[in-house]
Parts: structure tokens; C-alpha cells; sequence
């Protein structure tokens, strides 16, 4: 898990393009998804985190974002 505060735009972009990172989050709400998200672009960035993976997002206990990854949240939504 990478800290949005913790990276420089730069180095972030760079990350982004050698797909280290896949997918953002929100710490606070414990909410993954898709780096085109229109919520996680609007998200503080003292909240923001990145993944390099799904399962990586998963096993830091976040969920998946019920507005870019539909089927995937309604699958978590009833597992729970």
C-alpha cells in the first residue's frame, strides 16, 4: 500500500505507467477501485492510498468500490 501524501506526482506517474500501481483507495473509508474513478478523484489525498493489485487491496481490509467495480462490490456485498 502506497500513501498518496507520502509520493510525488512524478514519481507517482511513473509508478502508474510501469503498472506498479493498478488501483486506488480510500483509507479513511476502507473503499478500492479502478484508477478512472470519478469518486476516488475526488477524494482527499491525505486519504488516498494505491495498490499494485486487487488481492493486495483486499488483504489490507479494504472493499470494492460499489460505483466503478459494480459486480465486484455486489459480490462482497453478498459475502458479507
Amino acid at each position: 500500500m502506497l500513501m498518496h501524501s507520502k509520493i510525488s506526482a512524478g514519481d507517482l506517474l511513473t509508478k502508474i505507467k510501469q503498472r506498479e500501481v493498478s488501483f486506488g483507495g480510500n483509507s479513511k473509508l476502507k473503499i478500492y477501485g479502478t484508477l478512472r474513478c470519478k469518486s476516488g478523484k475526488r477524494m482527499n489525498r491525505e486519504n488516498r492510498v494505491f495498490f499494485n493489485s486487487e488481492h493486495e487491496a483486499i488483504k489490507n481490509g479494504f472493499r470494492p468500490c460499489a460505483h466503478c467495480m459494480n459486480t465486484a462490490y455486489k459480490n462482497w456485498k453478498t459475502s458479507t
